[in-house]
C-alpha cells in the first residue's frame, strides 16, 4: 500500500457502509458470480461450474455432494473475505474490488442453493413462459401501430 495517500485510504464511515451494503435485502441484484476465485490455494472457476449445474437436465447424488462443498468452501471464503473488509487496512479501491468479490460469492452461494432445491429450473421456466408472452404482446402493439398509421391494412 505504499504511495497511497490518506485520501486513498478506505473511512471507518464508508466501511460500514459496504459491510451493510452485503446484508441488505436484494444486495446480490445485478451481481455476477466471479468467473473464478481462489479457494484454498487453487483457482476455480466458479462461474464455470454454476453455469454447468445449472444446464443439467438432473442432478446426480454426486452433482449434489459437490454443490454441498462448493457452498462449504465458498461460505468459508466469504467469510475470510468480509473479516478483511472489517478489520484490514484498505484503498477505496481494495475495498471496492473485495466487496465485489464477497457479492459475488454471496451471489454464487444462492445460486448453487437454488440449484440445488430445483428452484432455479422453476425460475427459468417461469421467465421463459413470461419472456414469451411479452414478446406476444410486443408484436401485438407493434401490429397494432402500424394499422394505426395506416402502413398496415
Amino acid at each position: 500500500m505504499t504511495g497511497n495517500t490518506k485520501e486513498d485510504m478506505l473511512s471507518e464511515w464508508e466501511r460500514k457502509q459496504l459491510l451493510a451494503a452485503l446484508h441488505a435485502r436484494l444486495f446480490w441484484v445485478g451481481e455476477e458470480v466471479p468467473y473464478s476465485v481462489e479457494i484454498k490455494g487453487k483457482k476455480c472457476r466458479l462461474h464455470d461450474i454454476v453455469w454447468e449445474l445449472i444446464n443439467k437436465d438432473e442432478l446426480t447424488d454426486e452433482d449434489i455432494e459437490h454443490i454441498d462443498k462448493y457452498v462449504s468452501y465458498l461460505r468459508e471464503k466469504e467469510k475470510e473475505d468480509e473479516l478483511d473488509l472489517k478489520t484490514k487496512e484498505l484503498t477505496r479501491k481494495e475495498a471496492k474490488a473485495l466487496f465485489n468479490e464477497t457479492a459475488g460469492l454471496l451471489r454464487a452461494i444462492m445460486d448453487l442453493r437454488e440449484i440445488e432445491d430445483g428452484t432455479a429450473k422453476e425460475k427459468e421456466k417461469e421467465f421463459e413462459e413470461r419472456f414469451s408472452q411479452e414478446r406476444v404482446i410486443e408484436a401485438r402493439r407493434w401490429l397494432q401501430f402500424l394499422k394505426d398509421a395506416g402502413t398496415l391494412e
